[in-house]
């Protein structure tokens, strides 16, 4: 179910969200690409430190949310796309191919990844990075919750982040035929309840609002 996301919401807890970003980027060790697309960019304050890093390249922000690519639009150096990451094609073949936090979205993403990686120029650089939290409880009572009443009648549909541990998007990877630098890390998040609201909340109570 397509759902409305609030960017200011979004951008509250900007640092926190940035970590994982400068973290996942720093390992990108391409010189000068020259297209930079990132797939689920949000409102492209991420992705403009794509453009501050390669000021050459076409950088492109690509997001399913209208809001989002708004916010992103009023940005410098980069351009902003309304766009599927199921669906979405690249007007060429990409060096630099970033996902951040968006695959989680998706069912079955790991079936994806090779559309993905098949987007890129020679020598490309696949860079993705997906949360891996969604048994803390944060999350579990956010599940068990939906499926009581009264929220399990408003909340059919709706979408559940999920991702897979880090050797099996390994590898997945490896299968590409991808040489893979991956890890997996625990972060601690103070706010961690306004930025779930961001993020995973915001399908659910845009959901109960329309019915």
């Amino acid at each position: 179910m397509a759902h409305a996301w609030n960017p200011e919401q979004y951008l509250r807890f900007a640092d926190e969200r940035g970590r994982p970003f400068l973290d996942l980027t720093s390992r990108v060790g391409a010189e000068a690409p020259r297209r930079v697309v990132d797939l689920g960019a949000g409102p492209g304050t991420l992705t403009s430190l794509l453009a501050a890093r390669w000021p050459d390249a076409e950088v492109l922000a690509v997001d399913s949310s209208p809001e989002m690519v708004e916010r992103a639009l009023a940005l410098d150096g980069i351009s902003a796309e309304h766009g599927d990451l199921r669906s979405w094609e690249p007007p060429g073949p990409v060096d630099v191919l970033v996902s951040n936090a968006a695959l989680q979205w998706v069912p079955g993403h790991l079936e994806l990844l090779p559309r993905l990686v098949g987007m890129l120029a020679p020598g490309g650089w696949f860079a993705m990075q997906v949360p891996g939290n969604f048994e803390e409880p944060s999350h579990a009572i956010r599940r068990d919750l939906a499926a009581e009443a009264p929220y399990a009648p408003h909340l059919r549909g709706v979408a559940h982040p999920a991702s897979h541990d880090a050797a099996t998007y390994l590898r997945a990877l490896q299968g590409l035929g991808l040489e893979v630098d991956g890890s997996s890390r625990f972060v601690v998040n103070d706010p961690a309840v306004a930025g779930i609201h961001a993020t995973v909340l915001a399908a659910l109570v845009s959901r109960i609002r329309v019915r």
